[in-house]
C-alpha cells in the first residue's frame, strides 16, 4: 500500500498507473494531514482491511534503504516490533536536533530511554499493533513516537537495529525552528495528558 497524503501534483495518478502492472501495490489517497497523522491512518488501515501477519512501514523520500529490511524480516518472529536505530545521519542538523529533543521529552515524561521512537522504518506484529492502536487518539501527530513509547510500556519484545539514513531523495524538507519549536511545545503537551493513561495500560 502507497498512500498519497492529498499531493498537489501526479503521484496519485502515478501510483494507478503503476498499480495496473503490480496487482500487489494498492495505491490509497486522503485528505492532506501531515506525516504523524497519515502513518496513523495507514496503519489503521492495514489492521482493518488487510489479512497480514505482519505491517512495515517506511516513508517515500528515499532516506532509508530497502537493504536493511532482510535483517527486519529475519527477526520478525522474535519480536512484536523491529525498529530502525538511525546511528550515521544525513538529513541535517535541524532533524537530528529535534530527534534528540524528543528522546529527551520521552524520557522526561515517561521515565523510557527510547534510543529512537520516531523512526520511519519498523516492521510490526499486525496484532500487537491492532491493540496499540487503541490508545493512540485520532490523528495524533508524533504517532510513530507515541506507538514506540506504548510498545514499551507494555513490556512488548522490541529490537532496535541500526541503520542507513541517507539524505532526502526527493521531496522538501518542510521543517523550520519556528515549526521545530511548535511541535516541541506541542509534544509536550499531548504526552503530559497521555502520561497517566499510558501508565495503566
Amino acid at each position: 500500500m502507497v498512500i498519497d497524503d492529498g499531493s498537489s501534483d501526479r503521484t496519485y495518478a502515478m501510483i494507478k498507473r503503476m498499480a495496473e502492472d503490480m496487482p500487489l501495490l494498492e495505491p490509497v489517497t486522503k485528505e492532506n494531514s501531515g506525516h504523524g497523522p497519515t502513518v496513523l491512518f495507514g496503519y489503521q488501515y492495514a489492521v482493518k482491511t488487510g489479512n497480514a501477519d505482519y505491517i512495515f512501514q517506511t516513508d517515500s523520500d528515499g532516506q532509508t534503504a530497502a537493504s536493511d529490511f532482510e535483517t527486519f524480516w529475519d527477526l520478525r518472529k522474535s519480536y512484536d516490533m523491529v525498529i530502525g536505530q538511525r546511528i550515521d545521519r544525513r538529513d541535517g542538523m535541524q532533524r537530528i536536533f529535534v530527534t534528540r529533543m524528543l528522546k529527551m521529552i520521552v524520557n522526561f515524561i515517561f521515565r523510557e530511554k527510547i534510543p529512537d521512537a520516531n523512526t520511519p522504518f519498523r516492521l510490526m506484529k499486525a496484532d500487537r499493533l491492532k491493540d496499540v492502536l487503541e490508545s493512540v487518539p485520532e490523528n495524533f501527530y508524533l504517532a510513530n513516537v507515541l506507538i514506540s513509547i506504548i510498545y514499551i510500556k507494555k513490556n512488548y519484545k522490541v529490537k532496535f537495529v541500526p541503520i542507513m539514513f541517507r539524505e532526502r531523495q526527493g521531496g522538501t524538507n518542510s521543517l523550520n525552528m519556528i515549526k521545530i519549536f511548535k511541535i516541541g511545545m506541542a509534544a509536550i503537551k499531548d504526552f503530559l495528558y497521555l502520561r497517566n493513561k499510558i501508565k495503566h495500560l
